[in-house]
């Protein structure tokens, strides 16, 4: 904070807050925020939330009841804190409570929590590894359901609730995406899972994760119904071929725009670059997209402990799409890939 000339940093309850504390109240409407400055911090909660933030959270407290709103709290941190000149706020915070913190601190500058934020969670530690690991674990068995809950005339939404059970079954408490897309719905990189039947003869694109123990998962794999044609083939071995070219450069020291470019160009060569309509991937931890964004554009360079997902796609419109996802992590000579599973297609008969 202080190299960034950040006098006071504000997060509110979501995943910034609970990297930084363990701990994170619901984040609904009333205003709440960890405050924190060089040398004390301070949080703000409303009454309801108080008891149970104390088990976690070690700053002085102030308080507010429903009735009475957070006025006099935010006025009270206000005389704390007086006179900031750059205060940074949360990335996720609600626009209501950035609006009250503006009209307690009139005169500051306001910035992105992400500038000392971001560089400290996207280097994971061992913990934060493992805990990777194990939500990684759920994944792999949610495509596995997935796959063979595929078959001619059960919905997309049947089979995105098999893999559902199958997360909860494998020990995921909470299911962040199951996006099943069958057919020319597989060519919508965010398709919603949707009432349209399987068919033979067309490919299914599982695009599933979950939380385990805070820390997310993020999978895709393809299946096909019946025999491929040699134009899927075609198509499923350009991504893939995409994916193994990104992961052969991701080392640390190595930039992140090096590992989008080569999946990007991979797919350009094949001819298909204007069907790869995004960046090859996204940081994943505590949140599901967190930084760093794996784009052509982004020229930070990777450190050992970073994590996120490469996953080119392409993607034609009114026949099909493919992607192949893997969570990879930085290690000190390249990376480790945290799904068991295989990329080849699964053939449903």
């Amino acid at each position: 904070m202080t190299t960034a000339g950040i006098d006071l940093l504000a997060v509110s309850p979501g995943d910034d807050l609970r990297w930084l504390t363990g701990f994170s109240p619901v984040a609904d409407e009333r205003a709440c925020y960890l405050f924190v400055a060089e040398r004390e911090g301070l949080f703000l909660v409303p009454e309801l939330n108080a008891a149970q933030s104390e088990r976690h959270i070690k700053q002085p407290f102030v308080t507010y009841s429903d009735a009475s709103g957070p006025a006099r709290a935010l006025a009270e941190a206000g005389t704390q804190f007086p006179s900031p000149r750059v205060v940074a706020v949360g990335d996720t915070m609600r626009a209501d409570a950035l609006l009250l913190l503006q009209q307690t601190w009139r005169d500051a500058k306001y910035i992105p929590g992400a500038v000392v934020l971001a560089p400290l969670r996207m280097r994971k530690s061992p913990e934060e590894i493992a805990a990777l690991r194990r939500a990684a674990a759920t994944a792999d068995a949610a495509v596995q359901a997935a796959a063979r809950a595929s078959r001619p005339g059960v919905t997309e939404l049947e089979v995105a609730r098999a893999a559902d059970e199958a997360f909860r079954t494998a020990g995921a408490p909470e299911v962040m995406a199951t996006i099943v897309g069958s057919g020319p719905n597989s060519a919508f990189p965010h398709h919603h899972s949707g009432p349209r039947a399987l068919q033979g003869g067309e490919p299914v694109l599982f695009d599933l994760g979950s939380r385990v123990d805070g820390y997310c998962s993020d999978i895709t794999r393809m299946a096909f119904l019946g025999t491929p044609s040699a134009r899927y083939r075609e198509i499923h071995a350009i991504v893939d071929d995409a994916v193994a070219a990104a992961l052969e450069v991701i080392r640390p020291g190595a930039a992140v725009s090096a590992v989008d470019l080569a999946a990007r160009r991979t797919i350009e060569r094949a001819g298909y670059g204007k069907q790869f309509v995004h960046r090859t991937g996204h940081g994943i931890g505590l949140s599901g997209h967190e930084p760093p964004s794996i784009s052509h554009t982004n020229e930070l360079r990777l450190e050992e402990g970073m994590a996120f997902s490469v996953e080119p796609g392409i993607y034609l419109a009114g026949e099909f799409g493919v992607r192949l996802e893997e969570i990879v992590v930085v290690t000190k000579t390249g990376c480790e890939i945290l799904s068991r599973l295989p990329r080849d297609v699964k053939i449903v008969e």
